[in-house]
């Protein structure tokens, strides 16, 4: 699955992304209305470049690529890259934006990396074989934990809060609600720092496919609200509300 190629992938379009926001990056609006600024369509090109030499046979569905209108047709295998999420996160200065490849088969997740550039530190899942935090050269294994019999700790946007969400966490008893932006909420259940995170809001394929990786290979579970399977290449490749959970 060329899985550290791909990681080396991440790491070096973080540290692209990084020397860019050290010079400045300006922001525009997408035609959806969400930001986008050189720092994600540089990271774009990096990374569909490199995928395409590692793996040439193999589709590439990109955030930026689609916002152009470059949408290959795909089958079975594809990646899916959002090479910069948490734009808004990256340009009010805050550290939670993250790089994000991941490799889906047969409509699941079967690889996930995920690159935190101002954080110095990644993440790698492989579903089946195992997740990782790496930071420097080192590696450590990590594993999503068991949610407690009662209090447990859940994770929520920082920029996408609603009241739905408001009232689900409420709901289901949660002791503690940590913010947090981009797929960096992901790293926190696979970690075992936290047990729950809703989404009801809209979010792409792209968005979280990596974390959703990097979830199952910890021992977690992404469901659709109604506890269903949450499968790839939908309509638009948007999708519908999930629950990320922790170890069962």
């Amino acid at each position: 699955m060329h899985s550290d190629a791909v990681l080396a992938i991440a790491r070096e379009a973080g540290a692209l992304i990084e020397d860019i926001r050290a010079r400045g990056a300006a922001v525009r609006e997408k035609a959806d209305g969400s930001p986008v600024t050189v720092a994600d369509e540089a990271a774009n090109a990096f990374i569909v470049g490199r995928l395409a030499a590692l793996t040439p046979d193999i589709p590439i569905i990109a955030e930026e690529s689609v916002a152009e209108g470059d949408v290959p047709t795909i089958g079975e295998r594809f990646w899916l890259v959002d090479p910069l999420d948490g734009t808004r996160e990256f340009v009010a200065g805050r550290d939670e934006y993250t790089v994000n490849i991941a490799l889906i088969e047969a409509r699941v997740p079967i690889l996930g990396v995920i690159d935190l550039p101002a954080k110095g530190e990644a993440y790698l899942g492989i579903v089946g074989e195992g997740a990782w935090r790496i930071v420097g050269g080192d590696r450590q294994a990590i594993a999503a934990r068991a949610a407690p019999a009662s209090d447990p700790i859940a994770v929520a946007s920082r920029s996408h809060g609603d009241a739905q969400t408001d009232a689900w966490l409420a709901e289901a008893g949660v002791g503690e609600c940590v913010r947090a932006g981009s797929s960096a909420k992901f790293c926190v259940l696979a970690c075992g720092n936290a047990d729950l995170y809703p989404r009801f809001g809209r979010t792409m394929e792209w968005d979280i496919a990596a974390g959703h990786a990097l979830l199952i290979a910890a021992g977690g579970s992404l469901t659709t609200l109604d506890g269903g399977d949450f499968l790839y290449t939908k309509p638009g490749f948007e999708n519908p509300g999930f629950i990320a959970r922790g170890a069962t």
